[in-house]
């Protein structure tokens, strides 16, 4: 969506009225054979999934006389692996027999168990214990005792703020007055936020200095106090556990619904909501959404400016109670197979305990953690789909496993596939954990993935791009490993309004190429650029905006980005273009100050969540400015953005409100509501 501002003086505004491991699930599966039971026995669909210690409602299979088990214990000495009694003790004490010592391997003990012929099916609950000690699995605090960094580990809860605060100002008063180094500051989700708020660190002693610091310390007239708080529970397993209290409830039960929707249908629900509705209703709805949100925006443009409310009324009556005019919705031109790009995910398959590479069903924090194939997709491209299915063969055939969010074993992560519909090419990033594998197995790794896209069965995906990428948490003051170009061109090349553009492998470019030249032909209508216009493209990406319009100064974060625009500009023999690598916050004011003509206009093309709160009160001191194009794919999380653009001139937010005068949709995203 593009909406157009314009910059109002109060004295203009009457004038213009205007988890389970890979491992456990993929041997449970491969080597439990199911047997075909003649008086129709119930025999177990998948894999015996150990996800959680403690099981309600578990079934034990046996083939011949073997049970497996695959788990993973540490030593308390060191992080290695070790060889460990263990013992499966159901909770009335009887002790499932025959259990042998654990061989070590590369990624987990395997447990030989035997005895047994038959399905055994129970209600009870049971246990690990490792050398006699009991580990309860279904722990929601478990990922505290694993080696990866969680700054929840390091907690304080802070007390007694003042009412007025931004989160930006409490981090200035920690990082830079107090010099703490907090890591995160999170507000709680429900009371009063603004009263209390939870700050994590990076060590026990940041936290103890920062109690020490904050306890008595007087900010904004308010005496604070802070404490240790407590981690947050894992959302996966919080979430798993209330479901399982759910299903065993007579109460839940009677008022439960049976879903009886198949994975497929569940997986469209979820990336495409609209797959079962005509594009023309599909029109419709979005339209009507963008009505209604510009009237949310209407009443929240006065309740954070009591003086626009004249203005208001009057744009009311000229646009049909809508705080300005809006352009009926532009269609995309293409609404089957349009994204040119798609990140992947490589998880398990919960219908059938394979590796799969797809999309996942839900996010974490829901609950879900399975991946489901994208087959029945419309909006991926076959040939997506084609290297995505080729890349889980060589994923199912590989010797290592895939990457398992809740215990954050395994290696196998993300597949990101970029494909332009000029030229046919085709760029895979392949996105692993390294955990801990030595330089010559992952040196083994980077050959056995090339020779595949290249030599081996994947050479048919037509691959003319191929990187991998170490996919870790981020460290602080640490920079993420850059990717490792593997085979063929370092780039693809797309073709926009007639222009061609260079696409590295991280840079921004709009996901819909042919509704993109739509987007941008809207933009240019309301920019109206003239020989006398300097366009400040705020977030420029390749510099696929301001190359199609008038002359350019460009600002984007992502260096690589900058260096694709400036080779871009170079490529179509554009002149008048310059490109400057930084965050629009802080270098938006030197930008501008470039700015040569009389008519200077922004086009702000954000991420999903909108620009920083510098970055718009810099935009509010520009005098020059006369005109601000913003774009947003989700304008309900931009919401806040329009708000402060039109707040009344203060000592923050200095220069006149800005208000909106246009507004024009477009439909980025065929069968999905964004």
């Amino acid at each position: 969506m593009a909406r157009s501002f314009r910059n109002h003086g109060y004295q203009d505004l009457e004038k213009n009225a205007a988890k389970p491991s890979d491992g456990a699930q993929k041997q449970g599966c491969g080597r439990q054979q199911q047997q075909q039971q003649k008086n129709k026995k119930k025999t177990l669909a998948t894999s015996w999934q150990w996800w959680w210690g403690k099981r309600s409602r578990s079934r034990l299979k046996s083939t011949s006389s073997i049970w497996w088990l695959t788990t993973k214990a540490k030593s308390n000495k060191d992080s290695k692996l070790k060889t460990v009694n263990m013992e499966i003790e159901i909770m009335d004490g009887t002790t499932v027999p025959d259990i042998q010592n654990c061989d070590e391997t590369d990624a987990a003990d395997l447990v030989k168990l035997e005895n047994s012929e038959e399905l055994i099916e129970t209600d009870e609950t049971f246990d690990i214990k490792i050398d006699g000690k009991t580990l309860e699995k279904d722990d929601p605090y478990a990922y505290l005792d694993r080696n990866d960094f969680t700054s929840e580990k390091f907690k304080i809860e802070i007390r007694g703020l003042p009412k007025y605060y931004g989160i930006a100002e409490l981090k200035k008063l920690l990082n830079d007055k107090l010099k703490l180094g907090s890591n995160k500051v999170k507000p709680p989700k429900r009371g009063n936020y603004w009263n209390w708020i939870y700050v994590c660190f990076r060590s026990e002693e940041d936290r103890l200095n920062a109690i020490k610091a904050l306890n008595g310390y007087t900010w904004k007239s308010k005496v604070l106090s802070a404490e240790k708080a407590n981690p947050a529970p894992d959302p996966l397993v919080k979430k798993r556990k209330q479901i399982v209290c759910e299903q065993t409830s007579d109460t839940q039960d009677k008022k439960r619904k049976p879903d009886g929707r198949s994975q497929e249908e569940c997986l469209k629900d979820s990336t495409t909501p609209y797959w079962n509705i005509s594009y023309e209703d599909q029109i419709k709805r979005k339209q009507e959404n963008i009505r209604e949100l510009l009237v949310d925006l209407g009443h929240k443009l006065v309740r954070g400016n009591s003086a626009l409310a004249s203005w208001l009324d009057g744009q009311k009556v000229k646009h049909g109670g809508l705080p300005c005019e809006l352009w009926d919705i532009r269609r995309s031109p293409v609404c089957d197979g349009y994204r040119n790009k798609c990140e992947f995910s490589v998880g398990l398959n919960e219908v059938t305990g394979e590796r799969t590479v797809g999309f996942r069903l839900g996010s974490y924090v829901r609950g879900f953690t399975g991946v489901a194939p994208v087959d029945s997709l419309s909006h991926i491209p076959t040939r997506m789909k084609e290297s995505a299915k080729s890349f889980e063969k060589f994923v199912q055939q590989s010797d290592l496993g895939v990457f398992n969010p809740e215990t954050h074993e395994g290696n196998w992560r993300q597949l990101t596939a970029r494909l332009s519909n000029s030229t046919g090419q085709l760029m895979l990033i392949i996105g692993i954990h390294p955990q801990l594998l030595p330089d010559v197995q992952l040196e083994k790794l980077k050959e056995d993935v090339k020779n595949y896209f290249f030599n081996e069965e994947g050479k048919s995906c037509n691959v003319t791009s191929l990187y991998l990428q170490y996919i870790v948490k981020k460290q602080s003051g640490k920079e993420l490993p850059p990717l490792q170009h593997l085979a063929g061109e370092t780039h693809i090349n797309e073709t926009l309004l007639g222009m061609k553009f260079r696409i590295s492998p991280e840079a921004f470019f709009q996901v819909n190429t042919t509704a993109a030249e739509v987007l941008y032909s809207s933009v240019r209508e309301l920019v109206e650029p003239t020989q006398d216009t300097t366009l400040v493209d705020i977030c420029c990406g390749t510099g696929s905006i301001g190359l199609t319009l008038s002359k350019v100064l460009g600002l984007e974060l992502s260096t690589e980005a900058v260096s694709d625009a400036k080779t871009n500009a170079v490529n179509n023999n554009v002149t008048n273009c310059e490109f400057f690598a930084g965050r629009a916050e802080v270098i938006i004011s030197s930008i501008l100050n470039r700015a040569t003509k009389k008519d200077v206009i922004a086009v702000v093309d954000p991420p999903r969540a909108g620009l920083h709160r510098n970055a718009l009160v810099q935009l509010r001191r520009i005098e020059n400015l006369t005109k601000l194009v913003f774009l947003s794919c989700d304008p309900k999380a931009a919401m806040k953005n329009f708000v402060s653009l039109a707040l009344p001139s203060s000592k923050t937010y200095r220069g006149a409100p800005w208000v909106p005068i246009r507004a024009v949709a477009v439909d980025m995203f065929p069968h999905t509501a964004h």
